[in-house]
């Protein structure tokens, strides 16, 4: 099959999914991108301007089938493009939406980006999220600014999306195991935390402040990789946290290459996040399956990516409730018990688990059948 991708935003975690599952996948993509940046100008402009590259290299006849991300006005896209493009069967795949995108302030929100998302699903004929969570929180967003509309809320269109939802998680590139979670604690050295997020203020800078300080306020000996990417407006937090922890800083800012990020983990003991905006976890997931302890809060995707609802005393280990106080209480906990036989179990299963759902090898194949089927359907085919 010929898949045409669109892809307005072509970085991070929306650039690593198309590479890796067109890496492989036994279909033939042609992929037009956008570069990552300005994502408010990519939502609004990103149909027009693939409308107008399309219309001079390529018609309907060259493809069987779209596949867009979330930042694609799928609605606009297939208003603006020749009858044979716009024929072609749709996927519209949701990173993550923007009604569940936390704002610095509850006013700042712009729902007209949320109503794209919406739109954008009606026009596709299938939807598919990263997770349940995403899927989730976008209709909970979505009901709850329907009924603030003035009149004519769409509730039946509401209920036909839901009809042609899936939840489709990406595919994770495992690799090797970066380090080894040894039966043989070592005594007296720190424990080592690597927070590995962008460098925004919906992954909670703020809190990871407040968490450091707690770490030092209870005498608990640590070392910490802060690392991500950086972008021109950097939140306060991160020049405080600098700071104030020189000495427990290991390695600080953005990692060149993914060698460098992969000693960061390599290095590491626990993987901590502090988000408030995490639809799927890749970075978590990763670290998990390189051998690092997750320590995440109790929300977002965090729970689905750990399996709790199979295996709830994972809950207990490597969950806390989103304060600095449960925060430090878990760390001393870890620290404490690296080399305890029953949590490196518990890390050993949890492993086998990411890595037999989200490796690409299995995910290729899977997602290939699934747009296949779009196609199929959308022929008439049995």
């Amino acid at each position: 099959m010929r898949i045409l991708s669109l892809q307005p935003y072509f970085g991070g975690s929306h650039k690593a999914f198309q590479t890796d599952w067109q890496r492989h996948s036994r279909h033939q993509w042609e992929v037009l991108t956008c570069a990552p940046r300005h994502w408010k100008w990519r939502m609004r402009h990103a149909a027009v301007y693939f409308a107008e590259q399309l219309a001079s290299r390529f018609s309907g006849q060259d493809f069987d089938a779209i596949f867009c991300s979330d930042f694609l006005n799928a609605a606009e896209f297939r208003g603006l493009v020749g009858e044979s493009l716009r024929g072609l069967p749709m996927v519209v795949y949701f990173h993550e939406n923007q009604f569940a995108y936390p704002s610095r302030r509850h006013d700042e929100r712009d729902l007209h980006f949320g109503f794209t998302n919406f739109t954008s699903c009606l026009a596709a004929d299938q939807v598919w999220f990263n997770s349940s969570f995403n899927r989730d929180s976008f209709f909970a967003g979505l009901e709850k600014a329907c009924g603030k509309w003035p009149d004519y809320q769409p509730t039946d269109s509401i209920q036909r999306i839901k009809t042609k939802c899936h939840v489709e998680p990406p595919g994770i590139v495992s690799g090797q195991t970066l380090r080894e979670i040894s039966s043989v604690a070592e005594a007296n050295r720190p424990v080592n935390l690597v927070w590995a997020s962008r460098w925004e203020h919906d992954k909670n800078p703020r809190l990871l402040l407040e968490a450091l300080r707690a770490l030092k306020t209870r005498g608990i000996d640590f070392r910490i990789n802060v690392i991500g990417q950086s972008f021109r407006r950097v939140p306060d937090e991160f020049p405080q946290i600098q700071a104030e922890f020189c000495g427990e800083i290991r390695r600080w800012g953005y990692q060149e290459s993914r060698s460098d990020y992969q000693v960061a983990l390599a290095e590491s003991d626990i993987f901590i996040s502090t988000a408030d905006h995490e639809f799927f976890g890749i970075a978590a997931a990763e670290a998990i399956l390189g051998g690092l302890i997750p320590l995440l809060p109790s929300r977002l995707a965090y729970p689905e990516l750990l399996r709790v609802d199979l295996e709830p005393s994972r809950k207990q280990l490597f969950l806390y409730d989103g304060s600095a106080e449960d925060f430090t209480d878990k760390v001393d906990f870890l620290a404490k018990n690296l080399g305890n036989e029953s949590l490196i179990e518990q890390h050993s299963r949890l492993q086998n688990e990411l890595r037999g759902d989200l490796d690409w090898g299995t995910r290729a194949p899977l997602m290939d059948d699934k747009i296949e089927a779009v196609v199929r359907y959308a022929r008439g085919d049995s």
